[in-house]
């Protein structure tokens, strides 16, 4: 297997390949890039030069609407080169079969490839993640794993598996920088970069993606917080709330009384809530039927499936689907 492994800095310049998807994540990218740039402040040592790429050459647009243009289209690299594909909105569309070709064709020719945010995606649709970990940005998360479940997810902020690594997307491809500056030249000048970004809280692939349960909704309880993490991991099989209360050691109305406290609706409720959010993400994400949706989200009939679903966005699965399937592909 290729590593990626620490040399000496009299070596010659390590460049990075950033293929830039349309609608990509500039946060990702910009982190990233920006590093780079630093690093070579450290000693005043070109030690890492990029290139931009997209698939045809043209300009590319990020989510948030800046322009970018690149340096190149898809043309062949040296094998010494490091691949960075950089994911945003609407990644299985634009995933095209040249964008994976080209990888594929790199690949295969030795090249250490790697992801930020969606692009993790695109590197498992070309088959280069087979018996890899990665990550994936958490709201992908679960529309990834239905299509690639042989593929080891993880939801760390980054993963570094021999010559394929990915991260989450935001700032976690900062710190996932920081881990191969540190493995090419050492822990010095990755701390510096690190200094330089103000990045005091420097994090590990052991380190999770989003704020602790009791974090995200602002309530420091250890059983609500247990019985929030139990709804999450079965959300394919749903537990009645009666069983939940049993599992933590309290009624099922001190259960509700807990969550009306708390979260101000009912256990039910919340959890209803919880299905249908990941039922969004899959129509939206995937090409699943709206019955294997409503299947992975605890729904056995199609019909509360789409009656839930409605009250909760004032929309059905069906037009919901239909308004993904009617967006631009190009």
């Amino acid at each position: 297997m290729s590593e990626i492994s620490m040399r000496p800095a009299k070596e010659k310049t390590r460049q990075f390949v950033f293929l830039l998807l349309q609608d990509f994540t500039l946060m990702p990218f910009s982190s990233a890039l920006d590093a780079l740039r630093i690093a070579n402040r450290y000693d005043n040592t070109e030690r890492y030069s990029w290139k931009i790429v997209s698939e045809n050459g043209q300009s590319v647009t990020c989510s948030n609407g800046l322009t970018i243009m690149p340096d190149m289209a898809l043309e062949e690299l040296s094998r010494d080169d490091i691949v960075l594909v950089c994911g945003g909105m609407g990644i299985d569309r634009t995933s095209t079969k040249n964008v994976l070709n080209w990888l594929r064709r790199e690949a295969r020719r030795g090249v250490s490839i790697g992801g930020l945010c969606t692009g993790a995606y695109t590197m498992a649709k070309a088959g280069l993640l087979e018996g890899k970990k990665c990550t994936i940005h958490w709201e992908n998360y679960d529309s990834f794993i239905e299509e690639f479940d042989t593929v080891d997810l993880s939801k760390a902020v980054y993963i570094v598996d021999g010559n394929r690594f990915t991260s989450a997307g935001g700032m976690s491809s900062l710190d996932l920088m920081l881990k191969l500056m540190a493995n090419f030249d050492g822990e010095t000048l990755a701390n510096f970069v690190a200094d330089q970004c103000l990045h005091t809280n420097i994090r590990t692939d052991r380190d999770s993606q989003r704020l602790s349960i009791p974090t995200r909704i602002g309530v420091r309880h250890p059983k609500l917080s247990t019985v929030i993490q139990m709804m999450q991991n079965n959300i394919e099989e749903p537990v009645s709330p009666s069983i939940l209360a049993q599992d933590v050691g309290m009624s099922t109305r001190q259960l509700e009384r807990l969550f009306s406290r708390y979260l101000s609706r009912s256990p039910k409720r919340y959890y209803m809530e919880l299905r249908l959010q990941k039922a969004r993400n899959l129509l939206m994400q995937t090409e699943m039927s709206v019955i294997n949706v409503a299947l992975a989200c605890g729904f056995a009939s199609p019909s509360h499936f789409s009656k839930c679903y409605r009250a909760q966005y004032d929309t059905t699965p069906y037009r919901e689907r239909g308004s993904q399937a009617s967006k631009p592909t190009v």
